[in-house]
Order: structure tokens, then sequence, then C-alpha cells
């Protein structure tokens, strides 16, 4: 994969996949995520992304709206737990507004008052639709607990009477602390000159220098035993469908586990058909329209988690029947052919997903904002084929053993 790499004296990092086609992709990935908040700036990070939009040294924010959807462009922005994303969809000759756009409203914005106002009840209207839906929800839940006590089980979006006291001086202290040039990364997938963007870049930040070196909150080092058992009948949680969460989470040997983990996880339960969940509960027993495993990998820490909902009488059937499935993985290892097979799979789902062209340059940004590299489909396809019937054995009797597994229920 021949990517073109830059860091200008500021620190920011620039990172370049050249396709050809009429329209570009790129935006800023910033290291500044909700386990960066500190104590009572929770959904700061959130609420920084919103008001981003809202004004900048320059621009008004209607100016802003139409800079770039006045020519055809997309203008959009999310907030993870480790980072925020500020990222355009544009076509190629009008790619310099864009790059002038996004780094105005990253690096410029200027966070007035009767705009947080306002959009204060807008975010709160926000948090109130997802507590309508539990099958959302209980994601966040779940996390909170596992995470019992660090800044990772924060929920994103906050909470109504935190996000209502955020003040114009606390937008500024959160992005002035990590909205810097040496904290992000600029991204570009497309069709553009690499030496002009650079030069661009440069003449924006007008040689502005590197600072010192941000410290992040310290890594999650192991499950909490506050997590345990599970909550059910919970008033706001009155819904004709019961929501089921399984999981665990851990923080050692990740880069030992995580091709074995993200191989097994599509096995079990991932987005085909074929997975076994989806077999075993939908397929032959009609007991739920959804179940699904997702394994959310973190710099230091990796979650992995079993949801599905179901009639509240079919409960108990349907976690027995999730973890029955984990034990036959752990009592019987997989078939080489079984293995061949999963290999084949998920290869061909990650070439389908390099289709998604958004996607994928969103998530070029993100590993090199982590990891200071990309990786190639190639070079992940032979880590995959690397994984051996042993690995996943061992991985499914020591990360995925009942021991070490919390069931969270609203129902």
């Amino acid at each position: 994969m021949n990517y073109n790499t830059l860091t200008l004296n500021n620190g920011l990092r620039i990172i370049h996949l050249p396709y050809q086609g009429e329209v570009v992709y790129c935006g800023y990935a910033v290291a500044a995520g909700t386990r960066d908040e500190l104590a009572g700036e929770e959904g700061l990070a959130h609420f920084c992304e919103h008001m981003t939009f809202k004004g900048t040294d320059r621009l008004s924010s209607i100016q802003i709206i139409n800079t770039l959807e006045r020519v055809g462009g997309e203008l959009n922005a999310f907030t993870t737990k480790e980072e925020t994303f500020y990222y355009s969809a544009i076509l190629r000759q009008h790619f310099d507004k864009a790059v002038r756009l996004l780094t105005d409203i990253v690096f410029h914005s200027t966070y007035p008052q009767h705009e947080i106002d306002k959009e204060m009840e807008v975010v709160c209207d926000e948090i109130e639709s997802y507590r309508d839906s539990p099958a959302e929800l209980i994601y966040d839940e779940f996390e909170n607990r596992i995470f019992h006590g660090h800044p990772l089980g924060h929920n994103v979006l906050g909470e109504k009477d935190t996000v209502r006291g955020f003040k114009s001086e606390d937008c500024k202290r959160f992005t002035q602390r990590l909205y810097r040039p040496d904290n992000a990364v600029f991204y570009v997938y497309g069709d553009i000159d690499f030496k002009k963007l650079a030069k661009k870049l440069e003449t924006l930040f007008d040689g502005t220098k590197s600072e010192e070196a941000i410290s992040r909150n310290k890594g999650f080092d192991g499950l909490k035993d506050e997590l345990q058992g599970k909550r059910e009948n919970d008033n706001e949680q009155l819904t004709h469908q019961a929501h089921v969460m399984i999981g665990t989470a851990f923080g050692k040997d990740l880069e030992k586990w995580r091709i074995a983990l993200y191989l097994t996880n599509n096995i079990l339960g991932g987005p085909s058909m074929n997975s076994r969940f989806n077999i075993e509960l939908r397929e032959k027993r009609g007991l739920v329209y959804t179940v699904e495993s997702i394994m959310t990998s973190y710099t230091d820490s990796v979650l992995w988690t079993v949801y599905f909902g179901c009639d509240p009488h079919d409960v108990n059937r349907c976690i027995r029947l999730v973890k029955s499935q984990l034990a036959k993985l752990r009592n019987t290892p997989l078939s080489s052919a079984a293995l061949a097979n999963a290999k084949r799979q998920i290869k061909g789902q990650i070439a389908l997903a390099s289709e998604n062209r958004e996607n994928y340059a969103i998530s070029m940004a993100k590993q090199y904002l982590h990891r200071g590299t990309l990786k190639s489909n190639e070079r992940l396809y032979k880590r995959i084929d690397d994984v051996k019937v042993e690995d996943i054995h061992q991985l499914a009797n020591e990360i995925l053993n009942e021991d070490r597994l919390f069931t969270l229920i609203f129902s």
C-alpha cells in the first residue's frame, strides 16, 4: 500500500492514500475522547464536538454550514471513547475549501455562550432519545459497569444535569488542552497533490510549534468486582422485550489476543447469518430477531460483548444457548477445515468493507492516530492466516471462560 505521510513542525501528522476518483474523503482525527474527560467533565468531549460547528474567528455557524453544502459536499463529526473525528466528503475541485474549513473549525472555534445555551438543549434531547432505546442504552450501561471507576466507562453523551452546566470556558479549556496539532492527524483518501496539501496546511498553521506531550488517562487494569449478577425490573426500562448483554474485558496481552479474538468473534456472532449465535438462537429456535457479538478494541484494552433481545420468558434459555456455544468452543477445538472457512469468510468481509471509502478513510486515520502506521489488507490477511486452531482454543479457555463473563439484563 503506497501512502504518503509527513509531520509538520507543529506536530500535526498528515497521511494521504491516493485513489483515482472524483470524490475526496478527508478530515481531522483528534485524540480527544470520553476517556480524556476530567472529573466533572463527563460528556464534554461530545459537547465540544457539537459546539465546534457554532462559530470561529472568521465564520458564523450558518457560514460553516454553507461552505461545503452549497457545492454538494458533506461535513460531519462524531465522538468516541478515544477520539473525535471531523470529516468531509467533497468533489476534488473543492478540496481546498474542505481543508480550510476543517482546520478553521477544529483549531479556531470560539464556543460562544449564546450558542452553548441553545445547543445544550439539543444534546439533552439527544440523551433523552437515546434513553428511549434500551437496545442501545444497554451497551453504555454495560461499559460503565465493566470499566467501573475508569473514564472508558463514561457515557459519551454525558448526563443532562452536567451538560446543562457547561460554559464557554469549559469548552475552551478542554479544546485548548486536547485540540492541538500534535494531538491530531489530518487524513486524505483521494486524488490530490500531496505536496500542495502539505504546503497548504503549513500556511494555515503559520509555523506554530509543537507543545509538550499529552498524558492520557491510565490504562484499564482488569475486571472490576462491582459488575456481577444481573439487573432486572428497572422501572425506567420496562419494555415488552428483554435486552441482555453478556461479556468481558481485558487489558493484558492485547497483541497476543486481538487477531484471534477478531476471528473468533466473527465465528460466534459476526454480521453473517451463519454465525453460531444466529443459527442457534434465531434460525433453529426463533427466539430472537437480533443477536450479535462485538469486539471493541481500545488502545490499552479490549471489550467483548454479546447482545440479544428476546421475550422476557426466554431470557434464561437464550443465555444458556449463548454459554453453551462458548463452552463448545472451549471444550472442542475447531477443526482445520472450520478454521480455514472462517478465515476465508472474514477476509471476504474485510475486502467488501474496504469498498466503503468514507469508512475506510476514517479507519485509516484512526490507525495512524494511535499506532503511527497503516496496516494494509494484505498485512491483516497475513495475521489472520497465522492464527492457529490452538490459539482460538486457548483464547476460549483463558478469555471467554465462564468465570470471566458478566451479564446485564434490562427487562
